[in-house]
């Protein structure tokens, strides 16, 4: 599985049924990424854990990863428990580069993040827009809704967004909950209509005192290549 710095992401919440989906009234698919942006907006700092299988082309892989953010300076930084080729390797991302840790050689390899977003996925999620979920979508992606479950102040509202022209990947699902405006399951959908990848996010947080730092924080001894 390749390490990519490229596609949607954020958050997450418990499994949505889709089964039950009916179109909503009162939202549009406008209105659900503002109020995403609104509370981003008021979030100094985001942290999560994002699970589930993701499909690389060499069979379907769990996939565990711990997420946190400072999203006004477009940095995440994101740790790998599962699969276990990955475990302990760490990706950190800003709108200038990738830095992404190799935890069995203990080397850093540093890309220009224009670069990095060129090609890697992991499954179609892409490392390189955790930061601002909103602003990816918005400008890369066509957003439309399908529908909505439950009842408020539990709504749960199926957003899917296609690539733009020029874009990479394929479509993408993305579920949000109404309750604190913020996303809770991931579906990745290939060219095929294959779905790629499933996840779910948990332990969500927010305002947590989490600093620049810290999230840029990488072993002093580690060998530093650059591409």
């Amino acid at each position: 599985m390749r390490i990519s710095p490229s596609l949607a992401v954020l958050g997450v919440l418990g499994v949505v049924s889709l089964t039950s989906f009916s179109v909503a009234q009162a939202q549009s698919a406008d209105d659900i990424l503002n109020n995403l942006a609104s509370a981003q907006k008021s979030a100094k700092d985001v942290s999560f854990r994002v699970s589930g299988t993701a499909d690389q082309g060499g069979g379907v892989q769990k996939l565990d990863l711990n997420v946190q953010t400072i999203p006004a300076s477009n940095l995440a930084r994101v740790v790998f428990n599962a699969p276990d080729a990955l475990a302990d390797n760490v990706v950190i991302l800003d709108n200038k580069e990738v830095r992404n840790y190799l935890y069995l050689t203990n080397q850093i390899t540093v890309m220009n993040a224009s670069k990095a977003a060129g090609g890697q996925d992991l499954g179609g999620l892409d490392l390189s827009q955790l930061s601002n979920l909103v602003t990816a979508l918005k400008t890369r992606y066509d957003v439309k809704l399908l529908g909505s479950s439950g009842a408020a102040p539990n709504r749960v509202y199926q957003l899917e967004a296609s690539p733009r022209t020029g874009v990479q990947g394929g479509k993408t699902r993305v579920f949000v909950s109404e309750n604190g405006w913020r996303p809770t399951r991931f579906q990745l959908i290939d060219g095929a209509g294959k779905t790629v990848a499933d996840l779910n996010v948990s332990e969500y947080k927010v305002n947590s005192g989490l600093s620049m730092a810290r999230l840029r924080q990488l072993p002093k001894d580690a060998q530093i290549i650059r591409q």
